[in-house]
């Protein structure tokens, strides 16, 4: 099961604060910094989306909002 947008941002923090600490051996480091670049991007990309289903209610003209499904794939 997908992670919640709110699990994966928590995530990213979790790790940002690890990677501050500085403490850790270089290759953990890394890999955390690996798993933190890829939440940032699936964070970023759920924004992207959210911000575009936010566009398609605020287009219709006729006074009704409509809430379309945004391709996954777009």
């Amino acid at each position: 099961m997908a992670k919640t947008f709110e699990e994966s941002l928590d995530q990213l923090e979790a790790i940002v604060r690890k990677l501050e600490d500085g403490d850790l051996p270089l290759e953990e480091s890394l890999e955390l910094f690996e798993k933190g670049v890829k939440l940032s991007r699936e964070c970023k990309e759920r924004l992207v989306r959210a911000e575009r289903r936010i566009e398609v209610l605020m287009k219709e003209s006729n006074g009704d909002l409509k809430l379309e499904d945004i391709d996954e794939e777009e």
